[in-house]
């Protein structure tokens, strides 16, 4: 069985683990290595059971736990070869533990086949990820300006997406953040809007993707409920409608279950 949890999610955090039978994998680690541990063991797990850590980019809010982290596991990190490089030079240590992971090729690791895709992001070797196993495909694409065409190629088809509704643009727009801010959020290398989510969510649902778990909400520029409905409103006018939530900002979620869609029951 394959199961996706969240640890986090959004601009203060981020971490996600998939499992795929006795595969565990950490998908960033942009909180405190004790809460990684703590929300681990509410899974009946310890750092020592990850195979793997995959790191998107090396903002703090998907790093800031990881060289704490390092101490309590031998796991190799990945990432593709521009974070690594990013990350030897600002995590001390940790160059023999790096993997550079090639982008838009698959890699096996366990049960599970990983392949990195770029995304639009103003951190170098920013990338997403689309994890393939025997129960069906996970995708997760965050922090990005705008849905790349790699991510348009690769993430089609996956059974579960974990999808970046970062903000709304006019709430952004009259909020409190400076104007610089502003628009580097609203920018190419920036972060989905509401907007951005929902015509990317019809595609995937029109494709085979049966979960949509929005991701990386702002606190200051987005809700919940705001980003429900844009993405809502889009899949109900386009006929479609796939399992939808809002991934929790700062606490462990229950497990999204992998199944192909012929052998999902509601």
């Amino acid at each position: 069985m394959t199961t996706v949890h969240t640890l986090a999610s959004g601009s203060s955090g981020n971490a996600l683990l998939l499992t795929c039978n006795a595969t565990h994998l950490l998908i960033d680690a942009g909180i405190s290595c004790r809460r990684i541990t703590a929300s681990l063991r509410q899974l009946g797990l310890g750092p020592e059971d990850l195979d793997a850590v995959f790191i998107t980019h090396v903002h703090t809010d998907h790093i800031s736990g990881l060289q704490t982290l390092l101490k309590r596991t031998a796991c190799p990190v990945s990432a593709s070869e521009r974070t690594c490089r990013e990350l030897e030079y600002r995590l001390a240590g940790i160059s023999d533990r790096l993997s550079p992971l090639p982008l838009c090729r698959p890699v096996s690791l366990g049960d599970c086949t990983i392949t990195a895709f770029p995304t639009s992001h103003d951190a170098p070797g920013c990338c997403g990820y689309r994890a393939d196993t025997p129960d069906g495909s996970v995708g997760l694409l965050t922090d990005t300006g705008y849905v790349t065409g790699e991510a348009g190629e690769i993430l089609p088809g996956a059974e579960l997406v974990f999808l970046e509704a970062n903000h709304d643009p006019e709430v952004l727009r009259s909020g409190p953040y400076p104007y610089y801010l502003k628009q580097r959020i609203l920018g190419r290398e920036g972060h989905l809007s509401n907007a951005d989510a929902a015509q990317f969510a019809v595609t995937l649902a029109q494709r085979g993707t049966r979960e949509l778990v929005l991701s990386h909400l702002s606190r200051e520029n987005n809700t919940p409920a705001m980003a429900l409905q844009t993405v809502e409103t889009a899949l109900s006018a386009a006929d479609i409608d796939p399992e939808l939530s809002v991934a929790p900002r700062s606490e462990l979620s229950g497990p999204h279950t992998v199944c192909r869609r012929p052998l999902c029951k509601k």
